[in-house]
């Protein structure tokens, strides 16, 4: 049992949440260790059970997921939570993402995709839906224009390709584009993860907000 990857599911739908839960159970590796249905229960079976993982509904009697999120992991910055919601607005993702949660994943996702989530999380990595990813990518490298000098201190190449990279390309794109090789790129992309302190492209996009933003020459 201690080698399990223990989840909660919260969730006001009595039947989707049962559903989850016989996803969950049939998985690897995988033990669902408690439920509930509103905010309150989610405070309570976090503190009960000391899951891995959470998966909580974004609209949840008493509280919102966003907001219940955030409450935990001020108390509990290692605590993983993953938003469960047929939302697909970007700003929800932006704010769960900002507000502590460790990933955002949608309702109508297979069972594969959500064990992989489940997952990906219990590893310490983000985990957000490929095509609302894709989108939020996209939608912010529209307002990225450069990137912060102090304290990342990202090189001016190293701010191109964040700003190519907040568009939605590919590493080969970029490499494409800047007439250089995938793996001065990926090395690249290596320090500008590093630098910024974030873990994968989702993470970077959201470290910045601003519509402008400065870069550092050099």
């Amino acid at each position: 049992m201690s080698n399990l990857l223990r989840v909660v599911v919260i969730d006001d739908h009595p039947m989707f949440r049962k559903g989850v839960i016989s996803v969950l159970t049939k998985a690897d590796g995988i033990a669902v260790v408690g439920e509930g249905a509103t905010a309150a229960d989610a405070l309570k079976v976090a503190q009960e059970f000391v899951p891995n993982v959470m998966l909580l509904d974004l609209l949840i009697p008493g509280g919102g997921g966003i907001e219940v999120a955030a409450g935990i992991a001020r108390v509990c910055p290692d605590f993983r939570i993953i938003i469960l919601t047929a939302s697909e607005n970007e700003q929800h993702v932006a704010s769960a993402l900002q507000g502590g949660a460790r990933g955002y994943i949608l309702k109508g996702s297979s069972g594969h995709e959500l064990i992989n989530a489940v997952r990906s999380i219990a590893r310490g990595d983000s985990y957000v839906a490929s095509n609302l990813a894709a989108r939020l990518l996209i939608n912010q490298g529209k307002r990225i224009e450069t990137v912060v000098d102090d304290p990342h201190d990202l090189t001016s190449r190293q701010a191109e390709i964040f700003a190519l990279m907040a568009r939605g390309m590919s590493n080969k794109e970029i490499a494409r584009s800047l007439n250089c090789t995938d793996r001065t790129v990926k090395h690249d992309m290596t320090n500008i993860m590093q630098k910024l302190n974030v873990r994968n492209r989702v993470e970077a996009a959201l470290k910045f907000q601003a519509p402008t933003i400065q870069k550092q020459t050099g």
